[in-house]
């Protein structure tokens, strides 16, 4: 079984793998570490601050593969990031595709504008992001506004987080 799970920055994708990891014992791929080692071995002109459009055009067809390999394997993996397409079904056939879960994590206005200190303080939890001068209100709202409306253009799964932060998802009922 592979999970995908995508959405905007700042929304809790690694924070979620982590629980679905210590829960199911199912390994995760953060998209932003594969991401940082391409970088930083120069396998790429890319960097971190690259057009998110660029990143995703580079990385989808390497993870793509990985799935799978994985799904060859009988393998399950969870793969995390924002570099997921909204569009990512087309990417793989009916056999592999009954294979692969999606969610994206999405934030609602009033949720950002109520817990906005709160999201710039777990911003770090998982992954130490430094100072992330992205992460201000404007952005925030701006992506998970993006995102929202992605994955209604597109008809994918996501988790709308509106009133307080609980984002769970139940696997058992894929098997």
């Amino acid at each position: 079984m592979i999970i995908l799970i995508g959405g905007a920055s700042h929304t809790g994708k690694t924070a979620l793998s982590q629980r679905l990891l210590e829960r199911y014992g199912y390994p995760y791929l953060s998209i932003d570490h594969l991401k940082m080692g391409l970088i930083r071995s120069h396998q790429t002109t890319l960097t971190p601050m690259s057009d998110d459009k660029a990143l995703t055009e580079y990385l989808w067809p390497i993870i793509k593969e990985m799935i799978k390999t994985a799904i060859e394997n009988s393998q399950n993996l969870i793969v995390e990031g924002c570099y997921i397409p909204f569009d990512w079904e087309k990417s793989f056939d009916e056999e592999y595709r009954k294979h692969i879960h999606y969610r994206a994590l999405v934030m609602s206005e009033d949720y950002i504008r109520a817990h906005y200190d709160e999201i710039r303080t777990y911003a770090s939890v998982i992954e130490d992001r430094g100072e992330d001068e992205d992460c201000t209100l404007e952005n925030v709202l701006y992506d998970n506004a993006q995102t929202l409306k992605m994955c209604q253009k597109y008809n994918v799964d996501y988790i709308l987080i509106e009133d307080e932060y609980s984002v769970e998802w139940d696997l058992e009922i894929y098997k």
